[in-house]
This record gives structure tokens, sequence and C-alpha cells, in this order.
């Protein structure tokens, strides 16, 4: 049965980027070095980092805010823009000191040639100007999602989900880095295979992961870690519980923002008061769906549960 999600609030707070594609053809090698000339054709703009999380949680119906920072320049625009014809309510913090975060993918013939990144991190007062609004607007939130890409917005988590667990809201985090402690007391923790064994070291089997996973949840104090592990699925760890979903088997055409949607997904479900194991279920078949389409894609409710 479809749940009703159009009362969720949920307040993203992260990194925010703007990821432009430049699709074109491929037809000869440049004579002044050995790369593809590609003669660009058309080009698209979507919401990337913590924008394309809560670009998720709008497209399955749930009343969603974005915090974060930007520059005060054209790409900062386009994101507001996107948000709101996504149905975002932005709270961006603009700054003429900060340059907007693009990721700029160059494609031909189906093929990623290059990305190209401009990014430079956010001045102190950015940031505290952006930690003072979020403490104003947490009581209007059911659930918080904290999206780390390690770009400096989110210097100040550690404070970000005390604040949020004291207020009583569930918080869900997507870490990056070297230093999960950062990430304590949060309600669930996502890391990736790779972000895991960064942290832990690596597994020679199953039982051995489990005793790992299990020693970080109790160490920062979390109430679960979901391990996503691409093909093989997802690994959730609880007081008194490890449950394994398997991957859902469909063609995959890009993985990139798969991440994004589990934990958009995850959140959304969880603001209905679901329990976790089934929310988490649905989360595995969203990340299914959102594989089988080419860049950073969304899934719907009626995709979910058709």
């Amino acid at each position: 049965m479809k749940p009703d999600i159009s009362k969720v609030r949920i307040l993203v707070a992260g990194d925010v980027m703007l990821d432009r594609y430049w699709f074109g053809d491929v037809s000869r090698i440049s004579p002044e070095a050995p790369v593809p000339v590609v003669r660009i054709e058309r080009h698209e703009e979507r919401l990337g980092g913590a924008a394309n999380v809560a670009r998720n949680t709008a497209a399955l119906g749930t009343q969603s805010s974005l915090l974060g920072i930007t520059g005060n320049d054209e790409a900062g625009s386009s994101i507001k823009k996107l948000l709101e014809e996504t149905g975002i309510t932005p709270y961006l913090h603009r700054d003429q000191t900060v340059s907007t975060i693009i990721k700029l993918r160059i494609i031909g013939r189906q093929q990623q040639l290059l990305r190209v990144d401009f990014e430079n991190p956010p001045a102190s007062d950015v940031i505290n100007n952006k930690i003072a609004q979020y403490h104003t607007l947490l009581p209007e939130y059911d659930v918080i999602i904290l999206s780390d890409y390690a770009k400096g917005a989110m210097d100040h988590v550690a404070d970000m989900i005390t604040q949020a667990r004291n207020a009583g809201k569930t918080v869900l985090v997507d870490p990056k880095g070297e230093d999960f402690t950062r990430y304590a007391g949060a309600t669930v923790l996502t890391p990736n295979k790779g972000e895991l064994r960064q942290i832990v070291g690596s597994w020679t089997s199953e039982a051995q992961l489990t005793e790992k996973a299990q020693h970080l949840r109790e160490s920062l104090r979390l109430d679960y870690l979901l391990l996503t592990r691409s093909e093989e699925g997802m690994s959730l760890y609880g007081k008194n519980q490890t449950i394994h979903i398997p991957a859902i088997a469909r063609e995959v055409y890009d993985v990139s923002g798969a991440g994004d949607t589990v934990i958009a997904t995850l959140a959304a479900m969880m603001g209905t008061g679901m329990d976790i194991v089934d929310a988490i279920a649905i989360a595995n078949r969203a990340a299914g769906i959102v594989v089988g389409k080419l860049g950073t894609a969304t899934a719907t409710l009626d995709e979910l549960f058709e």
C-alpha cells in the first residue's frame, strides 16, 4: 500500500552543487594532443550534491527544503531556479566570497570523456550564518538529512546532529572523510563500502564485517548503520539486528546519485513512521530504479509502488 508522505517535512542541509552536462559529437582526434575533439551540441543543468538529495525527496512528494551555501553568481542563480521549479524551498546563503561548486561533465557518444570541478571552501562566517539559520528552522521539520561531501559547508556537522537530536528529530547522515566521530549520535549513518573501509579497515568475511560495523555503530552511539554495497545490496546494523537486503537485479546505466536516492527515500519513509526495515526495502527498490536511468535520476512514489 502506498504511504501518504505529503505531510512529511524534510530539511536537507549540506554541500550544494550544480551538475553541468555538455553533450556533443566526437568524430576526430585533436592535432594538438592525443585527445578527442568534442563538438558540443546541447547542454543540461541538474541539481547536485545535497541539492540532488533534496530533489529526490521532492520527487517522492514530501515537503522539502534545502539549506546550503552558494556563490552570488550565475551558477548559484541556476541552482535557486532549479530548486524552485522542483518545488523545493531554498534557504541558500549566497556569498560574494564563495564560488558555487560546479561539476562539469563532457560527454561524447554517451561516454563521459572528462569531468571538470570548480570549487573553493566557504569562509567561517558564512558557515556560522548557515548554522544560525539551521537552528531556527529545526522546529519546522520532522526529518533532517545532513549530506556531507567534504566541501566545507558541513564543518559543524557534530553540533548540527546534537541540536537536531535534542529537538527530537530523526537525523540521517551521508558521511565523508576519515573521521566519523563527527557523526556521533545520528539516527542513521549511510556509508558505502569504500567509506566504511576507510574507517574500519578491510574485512575478509561477513562475520568480520558485522563485528566491525557493529563496533563502529556502538562507538558512535548510532541507532543504525546502513551500509550501501552497490551490486551486493545493503546491510543494516542495529542494536539487536543485522539484516542484509540483496540488490534488485536491473540493467545498470549509471550509478551516480544512487546513494542520494537511498538516503532521501529512507528519510521519506521513516518520516511516515514506517519501520526502518520496511523503509530500507523501499529505498533499495528506489536505488534499483535510478541506476537504470542516465545521470543523477530520481524515483517517484508511483514507480516504487506500481
